[in-house]
């Protein structure tokens, strides 16, 4: 009677939603690649955002928040993080590595700054204030247009574009012989931001199982971080070459991911969700062979995608679809949503929004100015504290990446932002204490320095990696690739507050006051997240529509039943 009982549930989890959780246990190898090629774009970010022989972030948000402001009477943001930004600081002074931590806060620093490329292509420094700030406009924009344009032309050609515009960007800036053709090249690469923000993690997320697409969804931050560490390293091996060569190289290398990519594109499949919107099911099938581990496996993950893309245009299949490109998204996400769509985009925007309200690249950026005030004065000490956080950085996102799918995506979300608001108090608290302490003791620089690195490790356990996976599976299929640049957009339009703003309230507050505050924002957002972001580990796309759906469903929205049925 046991041994029937046994089997009998052996059966039916066999044919149920226990059997994607047991038969995607391992890495499909082929996925695993896609992911990674999806991912690569994600290098350049990271490569520009330690590398922009031009000016750095911050003297760029000291202009923009000062100069700009005041003599333009225009308030323009500059992103904390995106394509070749930050670059100066391999080449501040002449291409000396160590004068990535100069300041803004001295307006003569400015000048060595951007004395390098003043003297080569004669620009002022409202020119350099355009061409940087130019950036965050444009990634808002390429994010906001990203999700309509892969509606339309599928996932893996909006993979393509991006890296185009990365290309295209990367040989205009680095052949530009003047300010024009420069600028061209950054508002090329400005609109490849926003587009590869979104797309990689979505990509991503379309054609990975279940079980695994926390870690693979992850990946564009473990690129990203990669990418800081791979501007450093070629910053330091460019450095010593001629004036008039290195910054081009460093511009000009970064299409080499660009080309990998166009030519990797070829053995990448189009997202198995988008073909079934497309009507193209047979299509669709062919392609959840090659990612899933079996023929059954493929064909539960088929049905289940088709019966989502059913439900989602109000029709009993998606055969007759073949037109659909995307209309209407808008007006349901922001005219006409839902109660469980207004949850998923207040969930996707909250996540976004506290990713670059918690400051970290601020912190980052900033610090240093600390340091320097509590004593440090040398420059190699400055950047032996940049590589410590760095690694750091780097280590724990790999850490979060490899337990996201084990321990689910809110323990090490609400573990980060935990972790971030007692750092942030921590770091605030000895800000503080060297702020007026004649002596400088130097364990109180030394709690500084733990406590930045705390910080910056929270923040890649949780926010860093799980922003990225959070919005790009929790909207339904029709919604997903809008819904989540939508998201996106809201990210770089707080990340260009957060840099704008950063300096002008710590020159009220000091930067102790300042990490107080960043350290209350913490607090708030883990309270956001523990009453507003449900788990989606385990769960299918498909499935994570029912966790934000009313409790008591009514006869009149069966959405939720149907879902929890398939």
């Amino acid at each position: 009677m046991d041994a029937n009982e046994m089997e009998s549930q052996q059966q039916k989890a066999a044919g149920e939603d226990d059997f994607p959780l047991t038969s995607t246990a391992g890495l499909n190898k082929f996925t695993l690649l896609c992911a990674l090629l999806a991912s690569t774009n994600s290098i350049l970010l990271g490569y520009g955002e330690s590398r922009f022989p031009f000016v750095s972030l911050p003297t760029t948000t000291l202009f923009l928040t000062l100069k700009l402001s005041k003599s333009l009477d225009l308030l323009m943001p500059v992103s904390c993080i995106g394509f070749f930004f930050g670059q100066i600081r391999g080449l501040l002074f002449e291409g000396e590595l160590l004068c990535l931590f100069i300041s803004c806060a001295d307006i003569g620093v400015m000048s060595g700054a951007v004395l390098f490329i003043k003297e080569n292509l004669k620009i002022t420094s409202v020119q350099v204030e355009i061409l940087v700030g130019s950036l965050n406009v444009l990634s808002l924009v390429g994010s906001l247009a990203s999700g309509k344009t892969s509606d339309y032309i599928g996932r893996r050609y909006t993979i393509v574009l991006a890296a185009a515009t990365f290309l295209v960007g990367a040989l205009l800036m680095g052949f530009a012989p003047s300010f024009p053709l420069l600028l061209a090249g950054r508002i090329v690469a400005g609109i490849g931001v926003g587009y590869s923000l979104m797309i990689a993690p979505l990509y991503t997320a379309e054609i990975s199982p279940a079980m695994k697409r926390g870690f693979l969804t992850s990946l564009p931050e473990v690129f990203i971080v990669s990418g800081i560490l791979l501007g450093y390293i070629v910053n330091f091996s460019l450095s010593g070459l001629p004036q008039n060569l290195n910054w081009r190289l460093m511009l000009g290398l970064a299409a080499v991911p660009a080309i990998a990519i166009g030519i990797g594109v070829t053995a990448m499949p189009e997202s198995p969700r988008w073909l079934v919107m497309k009507g193209r099911t047979h299509e669709a099938k062919r392609v959840l062979i090659k990612v899933s581990d079996t023929v059954q496996e493929a064909e539960f993950r088929l049905s289940e995608i088709t019966k989502a893309a059913a439900m989602d245009l109000g029709e009993a299949t998606s055969s007759n679809h073949s037109d659909w490109r995307g209309q209407g998204v808008w007006k349901e996400l922001l005219l006409n949503p839902s109660k469980p769509v207004c949850r998923i985009i207040i969930a996707a925007i909250g996540i976004n929004f506290f990713m670059q309200a918690s400051g970290n690249d601020a912190v980052i950026y900033y610090c240093p100015e600390v340091f320097k005030d509590a004593g440090i004065q040398d420059k190699r000490q400055l950047f032996g504290v940049n590589v410590i956080m760095g690694v750091a950085k780097a280590t724990f996102v790999l850490i979060s990446a490899v337990y996201l799918d084990r321990f689910g995506r809110r323990p090490l979300l609400l573990l980060g932002s935990i972790g971030m608001a007692v750092s942030l108090a921590v770091l605030g608290m000895g800000s503080k204490f060297l702020q007026h302490s004649e002596t400088k003791p130097l364990w109180a620089i030394i709690v500084c320095i733990i406590a930045v690195c705390a910080d910056v490790s929270f923040f890649s356990i949780g926010l860093g990696p799980i922003t990225w996976v959070y919005s790009s599976e929790i909207f339904p299929l029709r919604l997903r690739a809008q819904g989540t640049g939508l998201a996106i957009s809201v990210n770089r339009l707080v990340s260009g507050v957060m840099s704008m703003t950063f300096l002008t309230i710590s020159e009220k507050i000091t930067f102790g006051g300042m990490f107080f505050v960043l350290s209350g924002i913490m607090v708030v957002a883990t309270l956001f997240f523990y009453f507003f972001l449900p788990e989606t580990k385990n769960k299918s796309l498909e499935e994570v529509w029912a966790l934000f759906e009313d409790k008591d469903t009514t006869d009149d929205d069966q959405r939720g039943m149907q879902m929890r049925e398939m």
